[in-house]
């Protein structure tokens, strides 16, 4: 997780409404095929639970995060695992690492080409990064309505409230190039996700789209969400649950 304010995240409500995160990094671990004794960064670890999975197979893992309340929460779960508050654009790492892999983290850090190289170097010759992260078109049915609400309301919406970045194939496969990494996977899919509860949407929002209402006070902001509900239930309510539009992208790169 990366974002450019004041930490904001909220680790309780990570772990009680978006488990999802993790459980569908499982699928990704599988990509990185993870051997007893290798050294693993594990880049954006939220509150863990990839890292002691990693862990738990016999595997020398580091779990980074920005968010001091993502590594607090994860220190507090598994205090046998190393958790340092780390940024993905700051890693100073040489060398070290025979995988670097990320979960849901990537579509957060901006400039990319910053957390690539940092990536690159901290990666054996012949190591591999292996990512999932938000693509492009990720979750747009859900932020357009959001935006078009808050100009319904009359407010100025503005740019660089949006805090996501998501890349196509082309666009990532070529800063991945450009700083040495051979991509020898790459995939980029429609993966819709399930929120729990029939509150789901507006956990979700709450829980990653915030900074989309800076500015905002918080009467307005629930009316905005209750607009943005009304509006996309008959498009992404399912079966008495909530559907988040997620478009995912897979990498796999060695460093040569």
């Amino acid at each position: 997780m990366n974002t450019t304010k004041k930490d904001s995240w909220n680790a309780k409500l990570y772990d009680e409404r978006h488990s999802f995160v993790s459980k569908y990094g499982s699928d990704v671990i599988e990509l990185l095929s993870p051997q007893p004794g290798e050294r693993i960064l594990d880049l954006g670890c939220g509150t863990g639970d990839i890292a002691k999975k990693l862990f738990d197979i016999g595997v020398h893992v580091i779990g980074t995060d920005k968010s001091e309340n993502m590594i607090e929460q994860a220190k507090a779960k598994y205090p046998e695992v190393t958790f340092l508050v780390k940024d993905a654009i700051s890693l100073d790492y040489d060398n070290v690492f025979n995988a670097v892999f990320s979960n849901a983290t990537l579509h957060w850090v901006q400039p990319p080409e910053k957390a690539i190289a940092g990536i690159y170097n901290s990666l054996i010759h012949g190591g591999r990064f292996v990512a999932e992260f938000g693509g492009k078109g990720n979750v747009q049915v859900i932020t357009n309505e959001v935006i078009k609400q808050i100009k319904a309301c009359g407010i100025e919406y503005h740019e660089e409230n949006y805090p996501w970045y998501y890349p196509s194939i082309g666009e990532y496969s070529t800063l991945m190039e450009s700083v040495g990494f051979r991509v020898v996977y790459a995939s980029h899919f429609n993966r819709p996700t399930p929120l729990e509860g029939t509150d789901g949407l507006k956990n979700w929002i709450n829980m990653f789209g915030n900074s989309l209402f800076d500015g905002v006070n918080q009467d307005r902001k629930d009316f905005i969400i209750a607009n943005v509900e009304n509006a996309l239930k008959p498009i992404l309510f399912k079966d008495g649950r909530w559907e988040a539009d997620y478009k995912r992208i897979r990498f796999v790169g060695v460093k040569e």
